[in-house]
């Protein structure tokens, strides 16, 4: 059975992983940091990067056959480290970059975290020059929701989320950037794209995993 262990910023990841990849057989061990996020400050990334990195090294020590980050202020601040992992690193936006860039009609990429938005918006588009993809996409914040996530208000942090992408004025394409933001749209109904569905492919063919019995 394959060992992942996963990095969060928040415990509200654990259980959209856990969900996800409870099908199939492997084992998820995980670690959480909220306090990272409050520290990361554009005179604070040197001292940042060197923590993630600590990290990465600390979960790579756990019998682990891969790391997953699943948060994207960590990927990007990774992106500038010379860092040779032990193990695999999974980037949780990188199968969803994927996904995004398969689409050639105007997208709206929904965000709730401002701080996410211009780290995860540059690594689309290296990502989209590198596979010579052309998007037409625009970045969107929801406002005043992610403090409410960071609060424990997730039933209120969903509604806000819902009272958007319902908006019937929105004719592009719409994804959530956010794993955290998958909850809402799966009581949504919709056809949106999200991180996680992206993720569980993406992981399930590289490790070629069996369902369970």
């Amino acid at each position: 059975m394959k060992r992942i262990g996963c990095l969060h910023a928040h415990h509200s990841n654990i259980n959209y992983i856990e969900h996800a990849l409870a099908p199939f057989k492997i084992e998820l061990v995980h670690f959480v940091d909220p306090g990272l996020m409050y520290h990361l400050t554009p005179n604070s990334t040197d001292d940042i990067a060197v923590k993630v990195k600590e990290q990465l090294n600390w979960i790579s020590s756990c019998d682990i056959d891969a790391t997953l980050i699943t948060c994207t202020n960590y990927i990007a601040l990774l992106d500038e480290l010379s860092f040779a992992s032990r193990v695999p690193i999974i980037k949780i936006d990188e199968p969803f970059f994927e996904q995004v860039c398969r689409k050639s009609e105007r997208q709206i990429l929904l965000f709730t975290n401002p701080a996410t938005i211009t780290g995860t918006m540059n690594r689309l588009y290296t990502y989209a020059a590198k596979q010579k993809k052309s998007i037409n996409i625009n970045a969107w914040l929801i406002e005043n929701s992610f403090d409410l996530l960071m609060n424990g208000q997730s039933d209120a942090y969903n509604q806000l989320i819902l009272d958007y992408i319902g908006n019937d004025n929105n004719t592009d394409l719409i994804s959530v950037a956010q794993l955290s933001m998958v909850e809402a749209v799966n009581l949504s109904g919709k056809d949106i794209g999200n991180p996680l569905n992206a993720l569980v492919k993406h992981v399930v063919q590289q490790f070629d995993l069996e369902k369970q019995v």
